[in-house]
């Protein structure tokens, strides 16, 4: 097997996506508009997105025997991500429930099922990990910890969604990757406090870093995102686009970051290029359906 650019451990899933004109508030029923079945999971997405992003990628996880274990896996080999320690477990593969209004905001639900096995020892058994690795808050703490210790090169964490880690492997990541509400709730974890800051994105970010990251990406949406590192903080903008759904479009944006640190790009660099990548993605629907195969308007 040849040696990744980029390595993902991660979760995989299979995406059940409603459309529809509105959310639905607590104990409401909405009729939605259609339906998708689609492969998604942030490890999954980010290991897409790496890939068309120019990198060599490994995918690491976990699915089911089941027909959704073809659904989950269908686009990253299509695209040429090495899948070769992708186990298959007698657990199901995982869900996501996924509802999306008119304005392209959504919400969802995610049941694990195989990915709760990505574990510390099912990661641990793998030996080294090569490339640029990058974790997500999608699998089991044992399993982030585990690929850590065995990474060979910088590590991407998008702590999304945010479980608790020692504070040595938050402080490891290089960098780690939040939105805003994420990065308040990683910054209460350092401070070991629950209550969680309402100050402003780069007060934030500095403060992280002031806690000893290595450095910090928070991305804002429509509003760009902010890179920290050393004594700077760089805010960039957005790229323009008309969104119809952002789902994914976080995923995007770290596969892509990482695949451009793996090329040599500096932060800020790897940044922009992620900025772009994931603005293509939020103008049509679904995750990796939705990630660009053309590199020719980045």
């Amino acid at each position: 097997m040849q040696h990744p650019q980029v390595t993902i451990v991660g979760s995989s899933n299979v995406d059940i996506t409603a459309l529809m004109a509105r959310l639905p508030g607590p104990g409401e029923t909405v009729l939605a508009d259609s339906y998708q079945l689609t492969p998604g999971g942030k490890g999954a997405n980010q290991a897409l997105a790496a890939r068309l992003a120019g990198a060599t990628t490994e995918f690491i996880g976990a699915v089911g025997r089941d027909a959704h274990a073809e659904v989950a896996l269908s686009q990253l080999a299509e695209a040429g991500v090495l899948l070769d320690r992708v186990a298959r477990t007698t657990h199901p593969t995982g869900v996501a429930i996924i509802q999306v209004d008119a304005a392209a905001e959504n919400s969802i639900a995610v049941v694990p099922g195989a990915n709760a096995q990505v574990t510390g020892d099912a990661v641990s058994s793998l030996g080294e990990l090569r490339g640029i690795l990058v974790l997500q808050g999608e699998i089991p703490a044992s399993g982030i910890t585990a690929a850590m210790d065995a990474a060979s090169d910088r590590v991407v964490l998008n702590l999304a969604p945010v479980i608790e880690l020692p504070r040595e492997y938050l402080l490891a990541a290089d960098p780690l990757v939040v939105n805003e509400h994420e990065a308040a709730l990683v910054l209460a974890l350092l401070d070991g406090t629950s209550e969680v800051s309402t100050e402003s994105e780069p007060v934030i970010a500095r403060k992280l870093i002031d806690h000893g990251v290595s450095s910090v990406v928070v991305t804002l949406g429509a509003q760009g995102c902010l890179v920290a590192q050393g004594q700077g903080i760089e805010q960039l903008a957005a790229v323009k686009a008309d969104a119809v759904d952002t789902t994914g479009a976080g995923d995007a944006f770290t596969g892509a970051l990482a695949a451009r640190i793996s090329q040599g790009d500096d932060l800020v660099k790897a940044a922009e290029f992620a900025g772009k990548f994931a603005a293509l993605t939020v103008q049509a629907h679904g995750a990796q359906s939705s990630y660009p195969r053309s590199r020719e308007n980045l």
